[in-house]
């Protein structure tokens, strides 16, 4: 489930309490949460090169974590997986795949209910994150870029803005949340947009995803997501159409519906967001 503002969320969290750290031992419950597979190599290469984390940023949905020996640390999420700075004396969870333990007692703790989660450590990022598309929030990203973006493709804009190699970070919660607020149907061909409609589109992703970083990012009634301190994120209750199928559109009174686009499920307000004949 963790989207943009969930990784940002946590990468802010552990980068303001993780770098100068060395790591200095490290416990891999799960081999498969790790690349490369082998726990006895992983943890060898974090230890005996005795690698500081240096920076921790963020591309897509990645937590990038850089380390002095040369190496990154890349962690991502998928559906259930949680990064947590603890003590040294947190309590055991039966769902921790790895432990990283630090020099100066704590330990930080990846957990991940469903084991889809994978810590990559590798000396070479951009083979890994290389293939992503551009950052919703960064400057470059205007909405003239977006236009031209859209202008090439056929398919259903819903898809398209999940797909990470044509725009990294976004996922089925914050896509729903901005074509509501932009009024476009999840069903619209990408390139039946109109430059208005371009425009809206770009603003409300940006809005979107900086209204969720500045709540700490969404967390929903499975609690499969938390902050790198343990806590919720508080933007679920700012939803507007995103798990509320059957209730009132919050900005026309409608009955918010879900559908099915590309496999996953889609809420949306079918008076907000109309589709227009012969652009499907």
């Amino acid at each position: 489930m963790p989207e943009l503002p969930e990784v940002e969320t946590v990468t802010r969290g552990l980068r303001a309490s993780l770098v100068g750290y060395t790591v200095v031992g490290v416990e891999v419950h799960w081999a498969r949460s790790v690349i490369p597979p082998n726990p006895t190599a992983f943890a060898r290469r974090l230890v005996c090169r005795g690698q500081m984390v240096t920076d921790v940023g963020r591309r897509g949905k990645w937590v990038v974590i850089t380390l002095s020996g040369g190496d990154t640390l890349l962690v991502h999420l998928r559906m259930t997986g949680q990064l947590v700075l603890e003590s040294g004396g947190g309590l055991n969870d039966r769902h921790s795949r790895v432990l990283l333990f630090l020099d100066d007692g704590r330990r930080l703790r990846f957990s991940d209910q469903r084991k889809f989660g994978r810590m990559v450590l590798t000396s070479e990022p951009q083979e890994v994150l290389g293939d992503l598309g551009p950052e919703p929030l960064a400057d470059d990203f205007t909405a003239a870029r977006l236009r031209d973006m859209l202008a090439r493709r056929r398919g259903r804009i819903k898809p398209l803005l999940l797909n990470q190699q044509f725009l990294a970070g976004l996922g089925n919660i914050y896509t729903d949340e901005a074509l509501w607020q932009a009024g476009i149907h999840p069903l619209r061909r990408a390139n039946t947009l109109s430059p208005a409609e371009v425009r809206r589109l770009h603003r409300a992703i940006r809005s979107v995803l900086r209204a969720a970083i500045a709540s700490g990012g969404t967390t929903l009634p499975d609690a499969a997501y938390q902050q790198a301190d343990g806590r919720s994120g508080e933007f679920a209750s700012r939803l507007a159409v995103y798990g509320r199928v059957g209730q009132p559109c919050p900005r026309c009174g409608a009955t918010i519906e879900r559908i099915r686009v590309g496999q996953r499920g889609t809420h949306f307000c079918p008076r907000c967001q109309p589709l227009p004949e012969g652009k499907f």
